[in-house]
């Protein structure tokens, strides 16, 4: 081949060589377009991936808050749906309880606690041992000074224990000492627990002997215990005052009621989803008052039931039940301590009706219960009877000061006398009296005006200067000249007390009836001091 034909063959190897390295070059550049492709699509599927994730992640959270929302309903619904069955059941709670107290319940029976050493006092010390030094053999004794270096080894050792055993006395001693100590320690708290013990249980059955024999102050002891005994829901104050009158057998009760707000203003919890709100539907006015009524009524039924059954020797016969509720005046700013219910029962009558299964409200008005209107709105009635007007502390005083005051004996005075006492007290009470006539059986007849507009009208009194139970046929009597007066209203006075006939005959009738407390507690009311000391048999 020629020279020519050799560079032809040298260009074509050139050209192919730069033709490959062209190719190379173009699939580098393509595979790296490609490349790089990949890498925009991977990331733009990561970044739908990540996409996805935010929205899953954001359904999670909004069912999340959902669900936790809903929770958060349920309970406030749950919550409030707990709240109106305790309501409704204070009646109905009391009907499966036994609510007679039991005196051997109150006693105490624990066992004190059987004496155990101290885990401190309990391991004795150490007993000293006495280590003697090994004596030198024969030939050990050959060595220069081993005898000498073995008898100071006796004397330290013999030192040792000595000091050993002392230090063991010593704390022999000392834990004798504690231990004895730790026995006089427990001996006294056993004995102090011991008489606590017997103090405890002395008082209880002095309480139990008491309360069998129908002492006064134990019979209000007893009767407070049962009612401090008996659980409510939670908001009721549970607080309240007793008064008891052995001779009638009269117990009259002054019991706190709850508020209105003891009914939960929310009907019910709904979730507003669009707000992401919990929105609250108000109880409608007539339910709030319904409810809040019924609370009332069974407050007053269930008190006198409690008392009825647990009265254990026949002490109680009659339960008045005065219910007020502490409240601010939203007119005025001032608190108030409105009746809202009040009723008087007797035993027997009482105990005739089935709680179970009656119209609350209607039982109570058949009893003839003072029955607020509005309690929700704090509307009062007035008492059946005041609770100062049966406190016997007035009576106590009388008897107690009989022989050292000057005041009057109501006993004492002569028909005319008693018929002016009578007669002023009433006038300073505000009614403008007028003396009718004196009657036989030492009473008094007086008619009275009240000239208050709307409420006031015309009033018969009669007063009784009796020294035993005045009977229905006064309270006849007295509604009687009502009747032929054209009255609006009866008073009943006695220096005495008056039978549970005389009471039921007077309960749907404007009549009232007030017993020898009473009176001298009015008395007292208007400045004049009075004793009523019956004469002896």
């Amino acid at each position: 081949m020629g020279r020519g034909g050799g560079f032809v063959s040298l260009l074509g190897a050139v050209a192919r060589e730069a033709a490959r390295a062209q190719r190379q070059s173009d699939a580098d550049r393509r595979r790296g377009a490609r490349l790089v492709i990949q890498a925009e699509r991977e990331a733009a599927r990561q970044q739908r991936y990540l996409a996805q994730l935010d929205k899953q992640r954001a359904r999670d959270e909004r069912e999340q808050h959902l669900a936790s929302r809903q929770e958060e309903i349920e309970e406030k619904n749950t919550a409030l749906q707990e709240t109106l069955t305790d309501l409704a059941n204070i009646l109905p709670h009391t009907l499966q309880v036994d609510d007679r107290i039991s005196f051997d319940s109150l006693r105490m029976k624990d066992e004190y606690q059987k004496y155990a050493t101290a885990k401190n006092l309990v391991q004795d010390p150490r007993v000293p041992i006495k280590i003697a030094p090994v004596q030198p053999g024969f030939f050990a004794r050959l060595i220069p000074g081993s005898m000498g270096r073995y008898r100071q080894a006796v004397q330290q050792a013999e030192h040792q224990f000595d000091g050993d055993t002392m230090a063991y006395q010593q704390q022999i001693s000392e834990l004798t000492r504690a231990r004895a100590k730790d026995r006089t320690e427990y001996d006294r708290s056993r004995a102090q627990f011991s008489e606590r013990v017997r103090v405890r249980n002395a008082e209880v059955d002095q309480l139990e002997t008491l309360y069998a024999s129908g002492d006064r102050l134990a019979t209000v002891t007893y009767n407070q215990m049962v009612l401090e005994r008996s659980e409510y829901p939670e908001g009721f104050p549970q607080t309240f005052r007793v008064a008891y009158a052995d001779d009638s057998k009269e117990l009259v009760v002054d019991y706190d009621l709850p508020t209105r707000e003891i009914v939960p203003s929310v009907e019910e919890y709904r979730y507003v989803k669009s707000k992401d709100l919990v929105e609250e539907k108000a109880r409608k006015s007539n339910d709030l008052k319904a409810r809040y009524q019924d609370v009332v009524a069974s407050t007053a039924l269930r008190t006198v039931h409690e008392l009825f059954e647990a009265d254990q020797h026949g002490h109680v016969q009659t339960v008045v039940f005065n219910g007020f509720v502490s409240a601010v005046d939203p007119a005025t700013g001032r608190d108030i301590r409105p009746c809202l219910i009040s009723v008087r029962a007797t035993k027997d009558r009482f105990l005739e009706v089935d709680l179970a299964r009656v119209e609350r409200l209607i039982c109570l008005r058949n009893l003839g219960a003072q029955v607020s209107p509005r309690p929700d709105e704090m509307v009062a009635v007035k008492p059946v009877v005041e609770f100062d007007m049966v406190d016997k502390r007035f009576v106590d005083q009388a008897d107690v000061l009989s022989d050292l005051d000057s005041r009057p004996n109501l006993m004492d005075l002569n028909p005319f006398e008693f018929e002016n006492l009578v007669s002023n007290l009433f006038t300073k009470m505000g009614l403008e009296t007028k003396q009718t006539r004196s009657s036989r059986d030492g009473g008094v007849d007086a008619v009275a005006f009240d000239m208050r507009p709307v409420l006031g009208g015309k009033v018969v009194i009669q007063a009784k200067r009796y020294k035993n139970t005045v009977g229905v046929s006064a309270v006849r009597d007295l509604y009687g000249t009502m009747l032929n007066e054209g009255a609006n209203k009866g008073i009943l006075v006695c220096t005495s007390h008056y039978g549970a006939d005389a009471y039921e005959f007077a309960k749907d009738k404007p009549i009232e009836l007030i017993d020898g407390g009473g009176l001298l507690y009015l008395l007292d009311q208007v400045g004049t001091k009075a004793k009523i000391i019956f004469p002896a048999e």
